[in-house]
C-alpha cells in the first residue's frame, strides 16, 4: 500500500473537514504515492521519534499532533521543525497527523477515553450543527461511584502521575460525566448544562477551577495523558484495513512537561 491509501483510510473514519479552522492535519511531510511497509505511531513528531522510525525501518509516522501547525515559510533547519521535516525527507518518512479532525469524529479521542471508564449512552458534548455525531468532547453516564474512588481510578487508567481537581466540590458520588481531550477548558460550561457530575480533560487553569469548582468536579489529567489513547485509535483503523502491515506504537515519546 501507499502513503495515500492510509491518509485515506484515516480520514474515512475522521475527515479533515471535521478538523478547526486553525489545524494541519492532514499530510505533513513526504509522498503520497510513496510505498509503506511499516507505520510508526505517536502523539508528537519529536526527534527521538523520528529516529525511532528510521531505525525501525517505518516508511510513515501517524501522530496526533501536526509537526508543521503553524506553516513554514522556509525550509533552511532553522528551528526544530524544519529540522525534522528535512530529516524525514531525507530518510524517506512519511508524516500524518489526523489532529481535530480525530478529536471531533465519532469514536474519537474523547470517545476513547469514555470507552476506558465504561461510559455509556454517550453523546457529543458540542456537536457540530447539523451533526450530531461529530464534535468536541463527550458525555455518558456512568455506574454511581463516590468522587474519589472515581479520580483514582482515572489516574489508574490514563497513567496519570498528579491528578490536580477541584477540592471546593461538594459532589460525593458521580453518576454523569464529561470528557474531552486534550485542551477542554472551553467546554466546562457546557459540561455542567449536560448534567454532568465531573469533567475530565486537560490544561485546566487555575480560574476555571475557580469559577467552576463548586458546579462540577473538575479532574486534570494534563494533555498528553489525556491523548495518548489516539495511538489506540489509530492502531485499529490500520490494522482493520491492512491487517498485514507492520504497525509499532512509539516507545521514545515522552511527555514533553516532566513532573517532580
Amino acid at each position: 500500500m501507499r502513503v495515500k491509501d492510509i491518509a485515506a483510510t484515516l480520514e474515512r473514519f475522521a475527515p479533515l473537514p471535521l478538523q478547526e479552522s486553525y489545524d494541519n492535519a492532514g499530510l505533513q511531510v513526504g509522498l503520497a504515492d510513496a510505498e509503506v511497509h511499516a507505520v510508526l505511531l505517536c502523539l508528537d513528531v519529536t526527534a527521538e521519534v523520528l529516529e525511532e522510525a528510521i531505525r525501525r525501518k517505518c516508511d510513515m509516522v501517524v501522530s496526533h499532533h501536526p509537526l508543521i501547525f503553524r506553516g513554514l515559510r522556509s525550509l533552511t533547519g532553522s528551528d526544530e521543525t524544519q529540522r525534522l521535516a528535512m530529516r524525514a525527507l531525507e530518510a524517506g518518512v512519511a508524516i500524518y497527523s489526523a489532529h481535530t479532525n480525530l478529536d471531533s469524529a465519532w469514536n474519537g479521542v474523547s470517545h476513547e477515553m469514555a470507552h476506558i471508564l465504561g461510559v455509556s449512552d454517550i453523546e457529543v458534548l458540542q456537536p457540530i450543527e447539523g451533526n450530531p455525531r461529530a464534535g468536541l468532547g463527550v458525555v455518558g453516564n456512568i455506574t454511581a461511584t463516590p468522587t474519589l474512588e472515581l479520580l483514582r481510578r482515572i489516574k489508574e487508567k490514563f497513567g496519570v502521575e498528579a491528578l490536580r481537581y477541584s477540592s471546593q466540590s461538594n459532589r460525593i458520588v458521580v453518576k454523569r460525566i464529561a470528557l474531552c481531550g486534550g485542551s477542554g477548558a472551553s467546554l466546562i460550561g457546557r459540561a455542567i448544562s449536560a448534567g454532568a457530575d465531573m469533567y475530565v480533560t486537560g490544561d485546566v487553569k487555575y480560574h476555571d477551577f475557580t469559577g467552576y469548582g463548586k458546579d462540577i468536579v473538575i479532574a486534570d489529567i494534563g494533555h498528553y495523558e489525556s491523548e495518548l489513547c489516539a495511538m489506540q485509535i489509530f492502531s485499529r483503523i490500520i490494522r482493520e484495513k491492512y491487517p498485514d502491515l507492520v504497525v509499532y506504537f512509539s516507545e521514545d515519546q515522552s511527555d514533553p512537561i516532566a513532573k517532580m
